[in-house]
């Protein structure tokens, strides 16, 4: 499989569905199903909820790992957290998913932590023949 560049992540992402996002608690990692990524001006963001343990994750250990597998192809994508407040993001990230509104509003006082990875790498490979591996120029 070829996957080139950040959108190549973006639309595998998108093609799974469902990929899973590793932190690190202590010395303890914790990995947690998402789907909110989201491809604006060319960088490629997440999104968490600043209320949950993982945001707290975050912030003490920023080095995250993002997995995803759809039939026997995984893609890995990991660097250093990185939260951008840009009310922008939050407008596109709104636009994109309408039911963030409903969780992260002034009535439910819950707010959102968009993120990107920086000093990121990924990486393509093929679980049925793990010799099948490359990296993914970002």
């Amino acid at each position: 499989m070829e996957i080139k560049g950040i959108e190549g992540i973006s639309k595998f992402l998108a093609k799974a569905g469902t990929f899973y996002l590793a932190t690190a608690d202590g010395d303890q990692p914790k990995t947690r199903p998402m789907g909110f990524q989201m491809l604006y001006n060319g960088k490629l963001y997440f999104g968490a909820g600043k209320h949950k343990r993982v945001y707290a994750q975050m912030l003490k250990n920023p080095k995250v790992e993002i997995c995803a597998f759809k039939g026997s192809d995984i893609v890995r994508y990991y660097g250093k957290a990185v939260v951008d407040d840009d009310p922008a993001l939050f407008e596109a990230a709104r636009k994109a998913f309408p039911f963030l509104d409903r969780i992260y509003n002034e009535q439910t006082g819950l707010k959102l932590a968009i993120f990107s990875l920086e000093d990121a790498k990924a990486e393509w490979i093929d679980m049925v023949d793990y010799d099948k591996k490359e990296e993914i120029e970002l």
